[in-house]
């Protein structure tokens, strides 16, 4: 991107925030902070009224705007794909969100533009399994938990503990917002709990604003909690030898790989922090004689009884047992 280029951009990206820091401009455009300050004065000097205030970053004069710039052809096309994504791997309180908002987009476009979009339609396409369809699931839920989210209201629900096979009341105070699995997740903390909570949206039996408002939560952070919930508690130690032939489909699946060193005859081993043994069983089975469990030994048993029951089931003796 060239200075010229950047420094447009940059009077969006104020325009699209209250307040931004320095640092964050250097971040969204890999420059230094150093570059973003002499960005600024250089807007300043071209007529852009700034404001800054200390120790909280940068913003525009209120009542001052940039007119709206067209979109060029490559972010439309950006857009419409991942308009595409939204319509196969979400569920329909994004959906028609987005749809709506295509539609805006596409037609302020010019003429060429759209036809473009319409060209590019007809030869796109993005296989995916569908969403599920969760009963009793209100579209809007997700717009509910998004303003709590941001107001830092306090949501009462009724949520269904799959652990316990109860329902439960709780009072939530809301900080973000996941979809993972087919499933949008609220992450919260949970008064009755005293302690952060994953809820499952599909699990919510009934959902509403409470009157309260809650302060806000300044050590939490959404990536440090997603971190922290991926580690593995009392992990264990797995170590696999994979035949050549088999080295590009290991490479493709991490399967909590955490290291790979490549053999003397073009094979891979790898070495794996599983939480349990019983989650490689079936995974390793796919590779059949193209894998050498190293360690530990009970593995290899777990493997063998596995494969023996297969062999039973195929060969008649499962239907005999049955």
């Amino acid at each position: 991107m060239n200075r010229i280029d950047r420094l447009v951009a940059t009077v969006l990206l104020l325009q699209s925030r209250r307040l931004i820091r320095a640092q964050d401009i250097a971040e969204h455009f890999s420059i230094s902070v150093r570059t973003v300050y002499r960005d600024l004065l250089a807007l300043q000097e071209a007529g852009v009224p700034l404001a800054a205030e200390t120790g909280e970053g940068y913003s525009l004069v209120d009542g001052y705007h940039l007119p709206p710039v067209m979109f060029t052809q490559e972010e439309a096309s950006a857009l419409f794909v991942g308009g595409e994504f939204v319509q196969r791997l979400t569920d329909a309180s994004l959906k028609k969100h987005a749809e709506s908002a295509l539609l805006k987009i596409r037609a302020v476009l010019p003429e060429e533009r759209q036809e473009f979009l319409e060209r590019l339609q007809q030869a796109t396409a993005v296989f995916m399994p569908p969403a599920p369809v969760h009963n009793g699931f209100r579209d809007d839920v997700l717009t509910l938990m998004q303003e709590a989210v941001v107001h830092r209201r306090v949501l009462k629900m009724e949520y269904y503990a799959n652990t316990k096979d109860e329902i439960t009341r709780r009072s939530v105070e809301p900080l973000a917002l996941l979809y993972y699995n087919y499933n949008w997740h609220l992450i919260a903390y949970c008064r009755l709990r005293q302690d952060y909570r994953d809820f499952r949206t599909d699990r919510i039996k009934s959902i509403q604003a409470g009157d309260d408002f809650f302060s806000p939560h300044e050590n939490f952070s959404i990536k440090q909690y997603i971190h922290d919930s991926n580690k593995i508690a009392n992990p264990q130690e797995v170590r696999l030898k994979f035949k050549p032939a088999a080295v590009n489909r290991v490479k493709n699946n991490s399967f909590f790989g955490v290291s790979q060193e490549p053999t003397a005859d073009g094979g891979l081993l790898v070495t794996h922090l599983v939480p349990s043994l019983h989650v490689l069983v079936d995974w390793l089975l796919k590779f059949g004689p193209a894998v050498e469990i190293i360690h530990p030994p009970e593995l290899r048993q777990m493997l063998l009884a596995q494969a023996q029951k297969m062999v039973a089931h195929y060969s008649g003796a499962g239907d005999q047992a049955a």
